[in-house]
């Protein structure tokens, strides 16, 4: 009986087998490969989806048996969790060599590991208010998306998906009702727990072991047809640069790449809408310095005379080589200084210092409707080093801009011929010339040592043995995070705090080692330097490969694309992060900065989106929360740029030093600010300088000039600080004083104006959880309903029982 049972078994299976066989047969007989491959995202039946692909090609060394010993059990386990597997032979691929594995999860296997993974899915279409009211409703109409884009389907209430209680979710569609974004995930999640062999002993799982062996070259999820050309991404219009103006489709990506990636796109846009008020503020503060150079730009006017300016011989800026100058040579630096270095200056640094508080409202009203349950898996023997530093290949490059000729150009006193370089040296002064020369040899110390700090701050991590994949996350942006942040700011915070600080006076100058004389600052301040070096760490490279769509199929397309590590995304919030950086702790210095940074973005935004549709496989999509431990730095960084710029405003810039010699020093009613430039410089006697660093050109000066407050040469105490240096140097410590406990006053009320989470978001939090446990318990009720009455026999126990129910539903509803 039991041989007769398993044989009928077989033939019944055999039978299924052949009529499914055949309907392969008839339904790819309806489609032409060389017509279908192109577009095609599905199995040769036409029907099946593909949801994952994995890639690989015959090994001719002495391990190729064990790969694929390796790739047959693993495929073979594949099959057996449910998924369904078909391979194209490497005779059908593009090159020849190559074999694809496609996948698909059919629905069985869809609503077991949804369950497993607690995806939630919806139940019921949501009645709460939408929450895209703007008073300006009307006036940002062109900017917005057509309803049907920004939100695809209606908002439901969601619970974790059961498949034992299908029927509660609105299934409409099996093909369509889990996300792209889930599909993948589901299939990643198989794939990274899928057993191989064993080996020493050990059961070895996972793709991504596979993977580094080199079993497998490659496992990507496919991208959909929709989302294939840069004019048909999740909104045909985000990946356009000519729709730059639009707002983000976010349901859309959070859909098809997932929340993590939904994320970034959210912070990216809320950072830029932030970054336009900055601009308008940043720009109307560099109209007014441009509009009031000639007004009120009283140290420049006093430089650029003839008989100021022109009669101050100043002394040299190095020992032997250099020669003696005269001031009116930085005429065009002073004019430019004052574009910076004027009266806004101040009121920008203050808005700023508060503009960093917004960051405590993101677009609550959208991520909180993405929060789902985050997985935290563990990650443990899925993730080599090597792994971790072949993912840091992608980091992007900052270059400077014209290197070589900067780099070519000598102090101008050197110059051969002095007539045909006279309008070169009205501008490269010699601070300007070695200023721009520092910023490109800083730039190759930036691109030497990243590559250094990628790999120690991996290393690092590795060794710490984190329980999670988070915790691997936070833990290794943080340590990047710090390493960059002292690559790319400590050119800045040189200029800005210590270049001219600690110079010393002529004959008795401060060295480093004893050998190299400390720099000095341009007469007119340090602040056009910091812009310099500001402005020249900004410039970014962006490597963009162009691929031309060929005509073979999409999973060739895919493979041929470079690979979304998991470090990419990582690299681009500290992209941005740096870049919010170079807006807040030096903005003081560079008003258009926010500006720059605000159109940087625009572009950034949809540079981003063409590099996701076109250029880069499709990304596993993950789950987030939040942008996470970034959050953190952004407003330790907003914190930190109030006392820098309260720095920079009292040592680098020459405000508090105008302002006490127009209170204190100043005799001329009529112009007060006359004299200013020629008592801001002490005089130095000529033959007191040590013959080691007099100039080796001799001239018929008796005296030269250098920027501090100190005693002339005839006084009893000759070169000592003088009276004024203390009143400045305490008018420079009450301005810092005053000036951060004005902003943190400021910045602490709106924090505390401004609640972390808006109110109307919180109640609709309560609202969708007291909807949501409601549904679940008028669903069960119903359930408990039918069975009482199919097995109970009594009515009384069937009346009981619902009373009971039903009083546990209104203690459950009153406690919500």
């Amino acid at each position: 009986l039991e041989f007769w049972a398993g044989f009928a078994n077989i033939l019944l299976i055999a039978s299924q087998s052949a009529k499914r066989y055949n309907l392969f047969l008839r339904r790819r007989l309806l489609f032409k490969k060389d017509e279908q491959s192109k577009d095609s995202i599905f199995f040769r039946d036409g029907i099946r989806k593909i949801d994952f692909v994995l890639s690989y090609v015959d090994d001719i060394k002495k391990e190729a048996e064990l790969k694929a010993e390796r790739r047959r059990q693993f495929e073979q386990n594949l099959r057996k969790t449910g998924l369904e597997l078909e391979i194209e032979d490497k005779m059908n691929s593009e090159d020849g060599r190559t074999y694809f594995v496609k996948i698909h999860a059919p629905w069985e296997v869809l609503v077991t590991y949804a369950e497993v993974l607690g995806i939630k899915m919806p139940v019921k279409e949501s009645d709460i208010p939408s929450a895209d009211r703007t008073p300006f409703s009307c006036m940002l109409e062109p900017l917005k998306l057509p309803r049907g884009v920004k939100h695809p389907t209606p908002d439901y209430f969601t619970v974790q998906f059961s498949r034992h209680r299908q029927e509660l979710f609105l299934i409409k569609d099996e093909s369509s009702f889990f996300p792209s974004s889930s599909r993948n995930r589901i299939v990643y999640y198989i794939l990274s727990r899928c057993p191989f062999g064993m080996e020493d002993g050990k059961k070895r799982f996972g793709i991504e072991r596979l993977l580094n062996s080199n079993t497998y070259s490659s496992a990507f999820p496919l991208h959909d047809g929709q989302y294939w050309k840069a004019s048909e991404p999740p909104n045909p219009n985000w990946a356009r640069f000519s729709y730059f103006y639009k707002e983000q489709p976010f349901n859309l990506i959070r859909d098809y790449y997932g929340e993590k990636i939904g994320i970034y796109f959210v912070f990216l846009g809320f950072y830029t809408e932030m970054l336009f008020f900055a601009a308008v503020v940043g720009l109307a503060c560099f109209i007014y310095g441009l509009l009031t150079i000639p007004k009120t730009s009283s140290s420049s006017i006093q430089i650029c005379d003839p008989e100021i300016g022109g009669q101050i011989i100043m002394c040299p800026l190095c020992d032997e080589l250099c020669d003696y100058w005269r001031l009116n040579s930085t005429c065009l630096a002073s004019k430019i200084s004052h574009l910076f270095d004027n009266e806004s200056t101040v009121f920008f640094a203050i808005f700023m210092g508060i503009w960093g508080v917004e960051w405590k409202q993101p677009k609550y009203p959208l991520i909180y409707k993405w929060l789902k349950k985050l997985l935290k898996r563990n990650w443990l023997g899925l993730l080599s080093t090597s792994d971790l530093l072949n993912l840091t290949h992608e980091l992007k490059r900052r270059v400077c801009f014209n290197c070589v000729c900067i780099a070519q150009i000598q102090r101008p006193d050197f110059m051969e011929s002095e007539a045909s370089l006279k309008h070169v040296k009205s501008f490269l002064t010699p601070q300007i010339t070695t200023s721009l020369s520092g910023s490109c040899l800083n730039f190759i110390v930036i691109l030497i040592l990243n590559f250094f700090y990628e790999k120690i701050s991996a290393w690092i991590t590795k060794m710490e043995i984190p329980r999670t994949h988070q915790e691997y996350e936070s833990s290794l942006t943080l340590k990047m995070f710090l390493f960059q942040f002292v690559n790319y700011y400590s050119s800045c915070f040189y200029v800005a705090f210590f270049k001219g600080k600690f110079v010393g006076y002529p004959g008795k100058y401060t060295y480093l080692f004893g050998v190299w004389r400390s720099e000095e600052c341009d007469p007119a301040g340090c602040l056009v330097e910091l812009t310099t070096h500001l402005v020249l760490n900004w410039w970014r490279r962006r490597k963009a490969r162009t691929n031309s769509e060929k005509l073979y199929s999409r999973w060739e397309q895919d493979h041929d694309l470079e690979t979304f590590g998991s470090l990419e995304l990582f690299y681009e919030y500290l992209e941005t992060v740096i870049q919010f950086g170079f807006v807040t702790l030096f903005v003081a210095s560079f008003p258009l900065a926010p500006l720059l940074a605000l159109l940087n973005n625009i572009i950034e935004i949809r540079v981003d989106a063409w590099k996701l549709t076109t250029q880069y496989r499709r990304p596993v999509a993950a789950k987030a929360h939040s942008i996470g431990v970034w959050q953190d730095i952004l407003y330790g960084m907003a914190v930190l740029s109030v006392a820098t710029n309260a720095v920079i405003v009292a040592f680098t810039s020459d405000m508090v030093p105008r302002l006490v010699y127009y209170y204190a020093y100043s005799v001329n009613e009529t112009w007060p600010m006359k004299g200013y430039i020629n008592n801001s410089l002490s005089v130095f006697l000529i033959a007191d300088f040590p013959n080691h660093t007099v100039p080796s050109e001799k001239r018929d000066y008796n005296t030269c000039r250098y920027r501090d407050y100190r005693n002339p040469p005839d006084s009893e105490d000759k070169y000592a600080h003088n009276i004024q240096y203390w009143h400045v140097l305490a008018a420079k410590m009450t301005f810092i004083i005053i000036m951060e406990h004005v902003v943190f006053l400021i910045k602490f009320f709106l924090a505390w104006m401004i609640p972390d989470v808006p109110k109307d978001v919180l109640e609709r939090v309560k609202r969708e959880k007291l909807m949501t446990i409601k549904i679940l318990h008028d669903f069960e009720l119903n359930k408990l309903k039918e069975n009482l009455k199919l097995n109970s026999a009594s009515s009384a126990d069937f009346t009981k029982h619902l009373a009971i129910q039903e009083n546990k539903a209104n203690l459950a509803e009153s406690t919500t």
